[in-house]
């Protein structure tokens, strides 16, 4: 149990939940980031970054940080520089979802919202980003972190989850799944883990519609992830580091964040979601046994309105019964609860009767 004075001292050692499949010896491991204080896996990234810039001088208590976000890497900035007596203020833009602006808010930090006509499933990133560095430009003390190109954005993964993983797993470790988004994560995960697990299968997941592993281009509703057309990845993303670089649909990364949600009680976000499926797809086919680890950048709390709203996700072509069957047939049923005080017997007859 840790024993903190600071909120950020309590971000790491996130659990891991094992998916057992039903015709394979595979397991995967969902590495659980919502269990940081900003409930996702961007505080890692985010107190590196943070921490950096304090050190290196660029950045003074009393100063003032500015970020082009989608909600995450904003929420946890937020809470680490009011702890910290910085101020800040996330640019975003209409794909931001509203629980996370009032987190931003309620942490003292301000919101610059991005004015245009962008249409609805269209992730404005390019002016986000461009008005992101002006506004600290104009600011007295002001400092753009600028996550895309920020080398200390890898190096905070590497530091801390890149361990945890070694001492979870151990010494058997055949995969690796995620979203690639700015290339901080899949590169300061990735590399460390190369070290110890040479023949280490890597993966990286985007939404259909994102550039980063070519065109076409086209819109998404993932948020946290993806690169539109017009943007460039920052300069410590290593395609070579990559495997394979997989797009899924929308509707196959909502449809299995409401299938984890109704089966097996985890609330993830949509493109975690799109992250798993593709995970799920690959350990369900292996042949033998083996280890695959996914990570989960963040909770399903923050899209209650969006991918867990039946009316939004329906209106919006979102949802494939198909994929939901799929899933039901691939992964195994969790276990039953045994506990003396839970008669499973007894359950099983109320439920025949309901």
């Amino acid at each position: 149990m840790k024993l903190c004075t600071a909120m950020h001292q309590m971000i790491g050692e996130t659990p891991m939940l094992a998916l057992k499949f039903s015709h394979s010896d595979w397991t995967l491991w969902l590495k659980v980031e919502k269990n940081n204080p900003g409930q996702s896996m961007k505080d890692r990234m985010a107190r590196e970054m943070l921490f950096d810039a304090l050190r290196s001088g660029r950045l003074k208590r009393g100063g003032t940080v500015v970020e082009s976000s989608s909600g995450n890497t904003a929420t946890a900035l937020a809470y680490m520089c009011a702890e910290i007596g910085i101020n800040f203020i996330a640019v975003v833009d209409h794909h931001a979802a509203p629980d996370k602006l009032a987190a931003v808010k309620a942490y003292g930090g301000k919101i610059h919202l991005l004015e245009g006509d962008f249409a609805d499933d269209e992730v404005a990133t390019v002016a986000r980003i461009e008005t992101a560095r002006n506004l600290a430009a104009s600011i007295d003390g002001g400092l753009f972190m600028d996550q895309c190109n920020n080398a200390a954005n890898p190096a905070g993964y590497t530091n801390t989850l890149a361990v945890e993983l070694q001492e979870q797993l151990g010494d058997r470790l055949d995969g690796l799944v995620c979203c690639v988004g700015t290339g901080g994560s899949i590169v300061g995960v990735g590399e460390a883990l190369r070290v110890r697990y040479p023949s280490l299968e890597i993966i990286g997941v985007e939404p259909v519609g994102s550039v980063i592993f070519g065109f076409p281009s086209g819109p998404y509703w993932q948020s946290g992830t993806g690169m539109p057309e017009g943007d460039v990845m920052g300069p410590f993303y290593d395609p070579d580091l990559l495997d394979e670089g997989v797009r899924v649909s929308d509707a196959e990364a909502f449809t299995t964040c409401r299938y984890l949600a109704r089966e097996h009680g985890l609330l993830v976000g949509g493109s975690a979601g799109g992250a798993i499926y593709e995970a799920i797809k690959r350990c369900a086919k292996r042949q033998g046994s083996g280890n695959m680890v996914c990570l989960i950048c963040d909770g399903g709390e923050k899209y209650l309105n969006t991918v867990y709203n039946d009316e939004w996700l329906h209106s919006k072509g979102l949802y494939h019964g198909s994929v939901y069957e799929y899933l039901s047939d691939v992964i195994a049923k969790p276990q039953r609860i045994e506990t003396p005080w839970f008669d499973a017997e007894q359950e099983d007859k109320e439920a025949s009767f309901a």
